[in-house]
């Protein structure tokens, strides 16, 4: 009969904050009733009965489940998931943030480039410009050259 051996344990005592569940010298021929209620039971504050409420929080982030008779653990609980959340949200923002960031990067990056080209073009346009004004200057000088070679060669055609 080991099961009356186990019973007739002498005051084992499992402590539990405020609960404690005793076990005393019983009978074997006598029957036992044990009642008691998990909602008041500080294991039901076991990690396996809050599930994450922060999954994409580290773990060592992670609000730590509060003792259900304890009115300074509640509060403290729902304060760190509160901070939790105000964490969770500065990530989502600094996360928004550098996303626009990068865009405006990226952006600035165009305008640069496109300001380059630009300046790039004026240069350009500015190169040319000159050279058809030396150009246009060249040719009125040959026009000019070439109408008085034109009058000269007209002076010894009526001479000849």
């Amino acid at each position: 009969m080991a099961g009356s051996k186990q019973l007739e344990q002498t005051s084992k005592s499992i402590d539990s904050s405020a609960h404690m569940i005793t076990t005393a010298r019983v009978p074997a021929d006598k029957p036992v009733r044990i009642a008691f209620s998990l909602n008041d039971s500080p294991d039901d504050a076991s990690p396996e009965n809050f599930p994450l409420a922060f999954p994409e929080l580290d773990q060592q982030l992670q609000p730590l489940p509060p003792c259900h008779d304890s009115k300074e653990s509640m509060q403290v609980y729902k304060q760190h998931c509160k901070i939790a959340e105000e964490y969770h949200e500065v990530k989502k923002e600094i996360a928004l943030l550098e996303e626009r960031k990068k865009e405006l990067i990226a952006r600035l990056e165009q305008v640069e480039k496109e300001s380059m080209d630009a300046a790039q073009l004026a240069k350009e346009y500015a190169e040319l410009t000159e050279e058809n004004r030396t150009l246009k200057l060249a040719q009125t000088q040959c026009v000019e050259q070439l109408e008085k070679l034109r009058i000269q060669y007209q002076k010894r055609q009526g001479s000849s």
